[in-house]
């Protein structure tokens, strides 16, 4: 029962809390002070301090303006629970938005809160919202963590209705595949919620308080994986169906109806997805909830994964096709230029077209016109019958390739063989990854299946982010040294930009863009084929398709691109 009473303490915690207005700091950066519920989890939008006979210690008097370690300087306080306060700050030495979390030294969880932060830093994964200092001084313990003004948090998103199929796919896939690396390392959370989880402005998912915002309240759990798979597929039902699945309101959603129990998200909102909805299900199946009739219920993260894994994948939506503006022909064109505009009521003259050529010139003329084209008839079909006399009425066989064999003549030669793709991998020269996990759809002989990226806004460069600007792509590794003649690439999208590159036959292991010297195709715009035909074939083991630039992805400032299959021959 306990990952249950976990989520009863998240649905009184939400309740009990008062609204705390805290006084932004007008100096503050554009699109930092707009996002300052951002700064904790669950209910750190807004709470107030409890009262003094609760016997929690009082935190420090800290005030907008005070500075720690000569660096951290607070500008609003979000949160105040239970003797810890966090806070929106600026780090001045690095000029850049962070969240704090402050309570004093001798607070009963300092030595665990200081604990789980250095743990949860150690991690390193990008999927995190980052640790970045952990530390104790003058009778305070402080936490400082990334800020991301750009993100958004899910119950934000949800506050205008459920997310779409795609979006919850990517969503659940993604913080499951995060909560499954983490376990492995020994961490959980014990508080996700849809405030714990954010979607970037790239459209990555991020996890918020990694065993820091349990620490802060003193939650922990006797089984933790099966604490954070509930609460996934409680944030996938919430996706799904806009409400809470638990009898009580949170998060800014409604609870379910008393006394009917926990139903299945296609029974509460009709059109949810069939196979998300059986995920959820099943994730919730932990401490009493219904269980699949046909599949076993997950009770880790990593038995989730492996679920998303055997669903059919969802592919996002097409994006909306806007019809061009219709083209208007200018004055100029329309022969009007120069001229005045007709008056109201004044029948305008229709003019006369001219006569045709009449005169014994126009005539000749006619003629001559008519012999020339007689002429070059007769003579194009005479070409093209000694054309095909010459080759002797030989037609081609479509699975040879023709090649110059250097005395003016063209010989076959041996059809032209797939060679097996021994792995794939993600190009990342930034050193995080994209969609690592989906790198095998792009190779699985399935034209349905694609590795995709994330959704970026504002840039078709993967939304200029530095990690990004050298673009992405995918490594092909071949298993040894190959002969390398042609590339079928069937691209995800048509509109990105796209080379293909092959590293020297001694080079092992690639993974910066000089690691691969030859440039098979230049950069520049492709369709939604890439194919490449070499006049001689190159011998390398790794081929890189490298992708610069997305096409637009539904609307102007959103952009995302991908590989759908990828064949090579030689």
């Amino acid at each position: 029962m306990a990952e249950r009473s976990t989520a009863a303490v998240d649905v009184a915690d939400n309740s009990d809390e008062t609204s705390l207005t805290a006084q932004a700091d007008q100096s503050t950066a554009d699109g930092v002070a707009k996002n300052r519920e951002r700064d904790t989890d669950s209910d750190e939008v807004q709470e107030s301090t409890r009262t003094d006979g609760s016997g929690k210690p009082s935190p420090p008097e800290l005030h907008s303006g005070h500075k720690l370690a000569r660096r951290y300087r607070l500008e609003e306080c979000v949160t105040r629970l239970d003797g810890f306060s966090s806070w929106r700050a600026v780090d001045e030495k690095l000029r850049r938005a962070v969240g704090v979390h402050i309570l004093p030294a001798d607070h009963s969880r300092a030595r665990s809160v200081l604990a789980a932060a250095r743990s949860s830093a150690l991690l390193g994964d990008p999927r995190f919202v980052q640790v970045l200092d952990a530390v104790e001084e003058n009778d305070l313990v402080y936490v400082v963590h990334e800020w991301l003004p750009d993100a958004t948090e899910l119950s934000t998103l949800l506050a205008s209705g459920p997310l779409e199929p795609y979006d919850a796919y990517q969503m659940v896939s993604q913080v499951s595949s995060a909560m499954a690396a983490a376990h492995r390392e020994g961490l959980a959370h014990l508080r996700l919620n849809p405030n714990a989880v954010l979607r970037a402005s790239t459209g990555q998912w991020r996890i918020r308080g990694l065993a820091v915002n349990a620490a802060l309240r003193g939650i922990s759990s006797e089984t933790p994986q099966r604490t954070d798979t509930e609460a996934i597929g409680a944030l996938l039902y919430a996706a799904l169906t806009q409400r809470w699945p638990y009898e009580s309101d949170a998060y800014g959603l409604s609870g379910l109806p008393k006394d009917i129990g926990l139903i299945a998200p296609d029974q509460v909102r009709a059109g949810v997805h069939r196979g998300l909805s059986e995920l959820s299900m099943r994730a919730l199946a932990n401490d009493g909830a219904t269980a699949s009739r046909h599949e076993s219920p997950c009770t880790t993260p990593e038995e989730l994964v492996k679920a998303i894994g055997e669903m059919p994948r969802i592919r996002p939506p097409e994006p909306a096709f806007t019809a061009p503006p219709e083209y208007q022909r200018t004055t100029y064109q329309q022969g009007t230029y120069g001229r005045q505009a007709p008056h109201p009521g004044v029948t305008q003259p229709v003019p006369t077209p001219p006569p045709p050529l009449q005169s014994r010139t126009g005539k000749a003329l006619k003629w001559a016109v008519s012999a020339l084209l007689i002429a070059a008839l007769g003579l194009g079909s005479w070409q093209l019958a000694d054309a095909l006399m010459d080759q002797g009425g030989k037609t081609e066989d479509p699975g040879q390739t023709q090649t110059n064999d250097g005395d003016g003549g063209n010989k076959p030669v041996a059809p032209l063989k797939q060679i097996p793709i021994d792995s794939v991998r993600e190009f990342t020269p930034g050193g995080s990854g994209i969609q690592e996990d989906e790198v095998q759809l792009a190779i699985d002989g399935q034209a349905d299946t694609a590795w995709i990226t994330p959704e970026y806004r504002g840039y078709p460069n993967f939304g200029n982010l530095p990690q990004r600007k050298d673009g992405s792509g995918l490594i092909l590794d071949l298993g040894k040294v190959k002969d390398v003649s042609r590339l079928d690439i069937s691209m995800y999208r048509s509109g990105q930009t796209a080379q293909v590159l092959a590293g020297d036959a001694e080079v092992s292991d690639p993974s910066s863009l000089s690691d691969f010297s030859h440039e098979l195709t230049e950069l520049s715009t492709v369709g939604s084929d890439l194919k490449v035909t070499l006049k001689k074939p190159v011998k390398t083991r790794y081929i890189l398709i490298h992708i610069t630039e997305l096409p637009v992805d539904g609307s102007a400032d959103r952009f995302r691109g991908g590989i759908s299959e990828v064949q090579v021959r030689g």
